[in-house]
C-alpha cells in the first residue's frame, strides 16, 4: 500500500459488497494496537468479519474513506427509531491525521439529516482517546445511556442532537 499521507484528504463513498473483505482487514489493522485492552469477545465484536459486515450492510450503510486506490477508513450506521447509531468507525494508523474521521462523521451526519433523525449516537471505549477527541470536536457529548460494557470491556455512549 502506498503511503496515504502522500495524497490529499480522501474521498468518502458507499461501500459495496466487493469492499467488505478490505473493510474487515482495515478494521482489524485499525484496532489491533488496542487488542490487549479489550476482552477477546469484545475485540472480535469490534473487528467484524466480511460476513458480519455483509449483515451490517443489510441493516444500514457502510462508507469507506479512500486515498488514491487505498481504502483507509470506514464507518457504518443504522437507524434506530429517531436516532442514527454510528458503529464500526476506523481509520488506519498510517492515515490518521488526514481528517478522514471528520469526513466520515460529516457523511454520517448528512445521512442522518436526510433520514430525519433527531440524534446521532455512538458507543466507545474510554481508551480510544483520539477518537473521543474527534467526537467531542464534532459536537458529541458523553451520556449515561447504555450500553456500559461490551463483553466485559468498558463502554460509554456519546450523543449529538441534530435538531435546533
Amino acid at each position: 500500500m502506498k503511503d496515504p499521507r502522500q495524497n490529499t484528504p480522501g474521498d468518502i463513498r458507499l461501500a459495496t459488497a466487493e469492499d467488505l473483505l478490505d473493510v474487515a482487514s482495515l478494521m482489524l489493522a485499525s484496532f489491533v494496537e488496542f487488542r490487549s485492552l479489550y476482552t477477546e469477545e469484545a475485540f472480535l465484536a469490534t473487528t467484524p468479519s466480511s460476513e458480519q459486515l455483509a449483515d451490517r450492510m443489510r441493516e444500514g450503510p457502510i462508507w469507506v474513506a479512500t486515498t488514491g486506490e487505498n481504502k483507509v477508513g470506514t464507518v457504518s450506521a443504522v437507524v434506530r427509531n429517531e436516532d442514527l447509531y454510528i458503529r464500526g468507525m476506523a481509520v488506519l494508523p498510517a492515515a490518521r491525521g488526514l481528517r478522514l474521521g471528520e469526513l466520515l462523521l460529516n457523511q454520517v451526519d448528512e445521512f442522518a439529516r436526510r433520514q430525519n433523525c433527531k440524534r446521532l449516537m455512538l458507543s466507545t471505549t474510554p481508551f480510544l482517546l483520539r477518537a473521543i477527541r474527534l467526537y467531542e470536536r464534532a459536537g458529541f457529548k458523553r451520556t449515561d445511556d447504555c450500553p456500559h460494557d461490551l463483553f466485559g470491556t468498558p463502554l460509554f455512549t456519546m450523543t449529538k442532537n441534530l435538531e435546533g
